[in-house]
């Protein structure tokens, strides 16, 4: 027999799967609480009993891509057949590889802070935390989620420049990847011009990053 919790369970994971592909389909314009429902197959009133609004649902499918992105950095991190050099690259990859695939994804991945009611300062998330509970609580999850994979690249960093060097070229390789990413996107990268892909560009920053770890 099939208890209430699992049942709900069950209904929340439908919920974040249809919201996920809505925000693949057609941005988070393309999500709402009704859409997500119907797509999902629950009743009318489901998405409303598991999640606050369309922000505490578009936050929890942020949440859950971060976890899995952090997963697959662990996963290279702690690979012990992978030189730290393949590690990075790989690293990066996975972050290309979701602006490539998930462009509407990856730009809620990296959304200015403050753009949303959610987001307007840590001030105003405790009193969220405070007064909403789960809501403050989605946030807190998604900031920890992000932590986590930014603690995996950095380790792998790290490896390659020392911990006193991690932070300072793991902000240059991610805004690298970011822009990359977004030149890709753009289609600049395909112009006659510029002559060069993603990967060449990323196999770059990481040649640059061991050269300068191996003169500090």
């Amino acid at each position: 027999m099939v208890t209430r919790a699992e049942s709900a369970a069950v209904t929340r994971r439908a919920l974040l799967d249809a919201a996920a592909e809505l925000l693949d389909l057609g941005g988070p314009e393309a999500v709402t609480l009704r859409e997500v429902g119907a797509r999902a197959g629950v009743s009318r009133g489901a998405p409303y009993r598991h999640f606050a609004g369309k922000d505490s649902l578009l936050t929890a499918v942020v949440t859950e891509s971060w976890e899995r992105i952090g997963d697959q950095v662990h996963a290279l991190r702690t690979d012990p057949a992978l030189s730290a050099s393949e590690k990075l690259r790989g690293a990066l990859h996975t972050l290309v590889g979701v602006g490539r695939d998930q462009p509407h994804l990856y730009q809620m991945l990296f959304r200015r802070r403050g753009h949303r009611p959610e987001e307007l300062g840590e001030g105003l998330d405790r009193v969220r935390r405070q007064l909403c509970g789960p809501a403050g609580d989605a946030v807190a999850d998604r900031v920890r989620a992000a932590g986590r994979f930014q603690d995996e690249f950095l380790a792998i960093v790290a490896d390659l420049v020392g911990e006193r060097n991690a932070r300072h070229y793991g902000a240059l390789l991610l805004a690298g990847a970011h822009g990359i990413a977004d030149m890709e996107l753009s289609g600049h990268l395909d112009t006659g011009k510029l002559r060069t892909t993603a990967d060449e560009l990323v196999d770059t920053l990481v040649r640059m990053v061991a050269d300068a770890g191996e003169t500090t």
